[in-house]
């Protein structure tokens, strides 16, 4: 066997024993390889030669002391020189290990973790009667620790304020300063809600708000603070409760407006039948007709539009017989007719409107409700099934931290694109509330319902949202449900909702079913 083989060896030795390399370990590993390799290396002989010169006294407690190192031996005969006195040597051993159990006593309670647990083992090996290889092997992890720890970790918290390695306690005083000089931030974003929340007050279709509205959203433009108080959230639960009020009082009079046009238009066409010279029996159900008409309620528009209809067929088959008395009063019936369907478009506009997110242009939650409801009903009537998927953006708060809420916004309206984009038309896709969405998919079991998450999924992950020229990593997960597999739609959801939180838990960007 070479040199360069036991030198190899050696160090195969150390990193078996899980010892670092110093010229001490080397030096003992090299030897043990040369004695078991049988090759007489005169610097692994030293120890052996020096021993020789000692008297057997010294032979004999050279044994009992372990000594395997010159540096040891070096050590010992020093000891062994100084003692002048051996009762003064016991004592200041002893107290040597006193010292040694109050230090590892107080590292036991520092606040780290791994001193703690060595401490107290170091301790539980002192207090009993130890053997030389648990001390050398407890030494040899302090060594380990000492040489491999990194505190660098520390440093993660700069940008909160100045760290200091060496005190903790002054580092969290640092903390606790710079916390108090960063309250203008949460300023800038109560500035932020107070601007949504006043822009939240206006009604979507009444014309104008009234004095109280106008009171509390004068009072949040002033002074956006009002909002830590504790009576801000019932103020503002009672103005958006006055902004529905509003709405529903506009859309009541646009109802009764088109109540009136169709009373007129009813009694008109009544009139001019009765003053026709041709009446027949024909002209008598239109008549009837016209007459059960406005006695029943016009505000479901569905029967407008059908009794209308039904009279705009009767009166098609009298034409000849009606056209001299109509010709004097066209201008008036065209002018009500367009008014009737202004009104209508007015009514139809409106009814979108509230249904439909402000930011992203989904279904908003009310008109998700609705529309699963319908969905809930033709399963049980026809046993049409389908599945429910839930949709999350992961790390959204990390976006509007980061990049601000308006970069936000626009990560809700590209994904809500890319949502509408990859579902069908028979699909319902909505905003479930703040970055959660969610997807019905009509005659769809859970395998199609996988499908289409991954492929929403994907899409995301590989497209770029951009904002101000900086590209944001984007990524979603979803939670997928089938209706046959549950008692009722709200089971569906709630496992849906489940399957989302087990995605997010999992290491998010992923979509989790029942398998």
């Amino acid at each position: 066997m070479t040199i360069k083989m036991i030198i190899n060896n050696a160090l195969k030795r150390l990193q078996n024993e899980g010892k670092l390399l110093t010229p001490d370990f080397y030096a003992e590993a090299f030897c043990k390889e040369a004695k078991k390799a049988r090759m007489n290396v005169e610097d692994c002989d030293h120890l052996a030669n020096f021993t020789k010169l000692l008297n057997k006294d010294l032979q004999n407690d050279l044994r009992n002391y372990h000594i395997t190192t010159i540096k040891e031996f070096v050590r010992f005969v020093v000891t062994k020189l100084n003692r002048a006195n051996p009762s003064q040597c016991s004592k200041l051993l002893e107290s040597q290990i006193i010292l040694t159990k109050r230090i590892l006593q107080v590292c036991a309670v520092l606040h780290n973790k791994e001193v703690s647990e060595l401490s107290r083992k170091t301790l539980d090996v002192i207090q009993t009667s130890s053997q030389p290889e648990q001390l050398d092997t407890l030494r040899q992890q302090w060594v380990n620790f000492i040489t491999t720890y990194d505190d660098t970790f520390l440093q993660e918290l700069k940008e909160y304020g100045a760290v200091d390695t060496t005190d903790l306690r002054k580092t969290i005083k640092n903390l606790e300063g710079s916390s108090k000089a960063t309250v203008s931030h949460s300023d800038v974003d109560l500035k932020k809600i107070a601007k949504l929340l006043v822009a939240s007050f206006v009604p979507s279709i009444a014309s104008s708000v009234n004095d109280e509205i106008a009171s509390v959203s004068e009072k949040l433009r002033n002074d956006p603070y009002v909002l830590e108080s504790e009576n801000i959230e019932n103020e503002i639960k009672t103005i958006i409760s006055l902004r529905i009020a509003l709405d529903n009082k506009t859309v009541k009079e646009m109802v009764g407006s088109i109540d009136g046009v169709l009373d007129k238009l009813s009694l008109r066409l009544i009139d001019m039948i009765e003053s026709s010279d041709h009446s027949n029996s024909e002209i008598q159900k239109i008549k009837h007709e016209l007459e059960l008409y406005t006695e029943e309620s016009t505000t479901n528009f569905k029967i407008a539009h059908k009794k209308l209809f039904t009279i705009a067929v009767a009166l098609e088959k009298n034409t000849e017989i009606l056209s001299r008395d109509l010709k004097g009063h066209s201008a008036e019936v065209n002018i009500l007719s367009q008014r009737v369907r202004t009104l209508e478009k007015e009514l139809e506009a409106a009814k979108k409107e509230s249904q439909e997110d402000f930011l992203t242009k989904l279904y908003n939650k009310r008109a998700l409700d609705e529309l699963m409801q319908m969905k809930e009903a033709e399963f049980k009537r026809y046993g049409r099934n389908y599945s429910v998927v839930m949709f999350d953006i992961d790390h959204f708060k990390k976006v509007n931290d980061t990049y601000g809420h308006e970069a936000g916004d626009a990560v809700l309206s590209a994904f809500a694109k890319i949502l509408k984009q990859d579902s069908r038309s028979v699909d319902i896709v909505g905003r479930f509330g703040g970055e959660e969405f969610l997807a019905v998919l009509s005659d769809t079991d859970t395998k199609g319902g996988v499908i289409f998450a991954e492929k929403v999924r994907e899409h995301v992950e590989n497209a770029r949202f951009i904002y101000k020229k900086k590209r944001i990593k984007v990524t979603v997960s979803a939670g997928v449900s089938e209706r046959k597999r549950h008692v009722s739609l709200e089971a569906t959801i709630n496992s849906a909702d489940e399957y989302l939180y087990k995605a997010k838990t999992e290491g998010r960007n992923r979509v989790e079913y029942k398998k």
